[in-house]
Order: structure tokens, then sequence, then C-alpha cells
């Protein structure tokens, strides 16, 4: 009897030892396409990498086309949202500076935050895209690229001929800023005043489901 138990313990050893092994190695196999509602990795302390320069950006950023980014408003009645006040960062298009705030004051605006190597992200923002087409003016699709890998986050658009305007905001600041989930994909429906209307960390498979989560707050 003891012979069989003692069998039966190695059986169990090696199987648990196993499974263990197999979990590792598909933990492994989705270390970069996290899912909605994973944790993020920690952002980083640069918007873009040292080899991101206007140089090595330029072919990228014609290849994407991207549409130009909002400038925003000299308004000094209406400087945007308080919680983004004195966040710069980069318009991906052509490279310049963007006050956060300024830029999205006085109009909605749908901020879709994303990274170049979220599977999630890469097949929700064609249907983000066509959401944009639909509403037309009514709404500001902005999309906010969230890795410091720059010349990625321009590949990634260009292969999706996704041409919306885009942040690069490699610190996360603005996730920040707003409170968002730290999660990948997720939207943030801002109103003309700056204040968030909906809070949407989750990932969207067509312009119809985002067409149904915004409801009545884009007028």
């Amino acid at each position: 009897m003891s012979t069989l138990s003692s069998r039966s313990t190695r059986w169990t050893i090696a199987i648990v030892a196993v499974v263990a092994v197999l979990i590792a190695a598909l933990l492994a196999s989705l270390g970069d396409h996290l899912v909605p509602g994973a944790t993020l990795p920690s952002p980083a302390d640069r918007e873009h990498r040292d080899a991101d320069t206007p140089e090595a950006l330029a072919p990228l950023r014609q290849r994407a086309g991207l549409r130009s980014c909002p400038v925003g408003t000299t308004d000094p009645d209406n400087l945007g949202s308080d919680a983004m006040s004195g966040i710069v960062v980069e318009c991906m298009a052509d490279g310049s500076a963007i006050d956060v705030a300024r830029a999205l004051a006085g109009r909605t605006v749908l901020l879709n935050l994303w990274a170049y190597w979220c599977a999630p992200c890469a097949a929700e923002l064609p249907a983000m895209a066509e959401y944009q087409q639909r509403v037309g003016s009514d709404v500001m699709v902005v999309t906010v690229h969230q890795d410091e890998n720059e010349a990625a986050g321009l590949r990634r658009l260009a292969e999706l001929g996704v041409h919306l305007p885009t942040l690069q905001d490699g610190r996360r600041r603005i996730a920040a800023a707003l409170r968002v989930p730290n999660v990948m994909p997720a939207t943030v429906l801002l109103a003309a005043d700056g204040s968030v209307a909906r809070m949407l960390p989750r990932a969207f498979a067509s312009a119809d489901e985002i067409a149904a989560a915004v409801g009545d707050q884009v007028k």
C-alpha cells in the first residue's frame, strides 16, 4: 500500500509541474498582447525613444497620413479640462506640441487610448474611424498612443489605414489626469467643458457598439 501511495504522490507532483510549465508558457505568449482588463506595464519616463527623431519619423508620418491634431482655443474663459491643464504632448501627424486641455476645449471629444502592441486596440481602431465618419462634426475622435515607441505606433496606424488625429503620450499623463482604469484599450467621452461624460474601459468591435455606448451624450 505504501508503494502505491508513493507512486501516486510522484505522479501528482509530475502533473502539477507540467501544468505549471504550460501556464508559464501561455502567460509568456500573451505578454505583448494584453486583453482588456489586464494591468498595464509601468508607463515610460519619456514621451518617445531617443531613436524617434524628427528625421527618423518623417517618412513614417508621411506613410501614416494622419489628420492634423486640433490646435485649441485662445478664449481665456474656456481653457478646457482642469484635470489636463498643463499637459503638453506631441501630435503624431507632424510632431507639433499640443496643449491638450486647450486643444480639446469647446467640443465633444471621444478619446481612444491604445498602444501599438495591444491586439484588441488594433482591432478597435478601424471601428473608431468608422464611427468618426458617421458622427461628423458632432464629435471629434482623437486617439492617444500610450507607448514611447512612436515609430511603431505610426507603423501600426499605417497598416490599419486609420488616419484619426493622434497624440503621442508615452508617459500616459492624459490617462492619469482623467483617472482612466489601467487597461487598454480604453475610451473616454469628454464634454465641451472638458468634463468626463463617459468612461468606457473596454474594447469595441464595431461603430454600432461605440454609438450605443456613447448614447445620447452626443447631440
